[in-house]
């Protein structure tokens, strides 16, 4: 990949190869943005990172195994130069304060349009944090009247663990202790203990609780 001299150097980490295409292209029209490097995700993307040292990572959150908010503290730690720009279909406002309370520098929505990502790199690379203005409502109506029972829910949503995080997304999709047990590699039994654990730590009573959290806080789509 070039890396023309003055450009804003890029990573992008991104499960879905169709976006990682995508994007690609779309930087590769911009002169002063260069494309240095990319990967599916994952513990390899985080040793790419460190190997590449790019000035900007556009990062996804919804990836299988480490998921974005899980990569985000261990980008921070080990390249605190680098900035984060998380970019992902997630626009609940619980996801974008844990985003954004663990260092990330920029937050914006795959709906965006292609001239905002430019903006929010360059911002980002400057040092001015960047948000979406597609989620920027949702954290402006929390700060002026934030329902305790929305707060609670953000609470307890960034104490969960990476796998846990998983568990909840498969659970809130409709998959059974069986599917989720099946896609993560892990007994029926440890599935079951995991929901059981989540609708404890969330306070859902529930599947169809957890469900209707997942789509109220922006993890899947409703």
């Amino acid at each position: 990949m070039t890396d023309p001299k003055g450009a804003i150097r890029i990573f992008l980490v991104d499960d879905q190869a169709v976006v990682r295409a995508s994007l690609r292209s779309l930087l590769a029209a911009r002169g002063e943005l260069a494309l240095v490097g990319d990967s599916s995700g994952g513990q390899a993307a985080l040793e790419a990172i460190e190997k590449v040292r790019p000035d900007v990572v556009l990062l996804d959150i919804s990836m299988p195994g480490l998921s974005g908010l899980d990569l985000l503290p261990r980008i921070r730690k080990a390249l605190p130069r680098t900035k984060v720009v998380m970019l992902t279909n997630h626009e609940g406002e619980g996801i974008v304060q844990q985003a954004l309370a663990s260092g990330a520098d920029g937050y914006l929505s795959k709906s965006s349009e292609p001239e905002e990502l430019a903006i929010a790199i360059r911002a980002a690379h400057a040092g001015a944090p960047y948000v979406s203005p597609r989620v920027s409502k949702g954290l402006v109506r929390g700060l002026r009247g934030p329902e305790a029972d929305g707060s609670r829910a953000t609470t307890r949503l960034a104490s969960l663990t990476p796998r846990e995080r998983e568990v909840f997304q498969l659970l809130a999709l409709g998959k059974s202790n069986k599917e989720v047990a099946h896609e993560l590699g892990m007994t029926v039994g440890t599935a079951k203990k995991h929901r059981e654990n989540l609708q404890r730590k969330l306070a859902c009573s529930s599947p169809a609780e957890l469900a209707q959290l997942a789509v109220r806080e922006g993890l899947v789509d409703a």
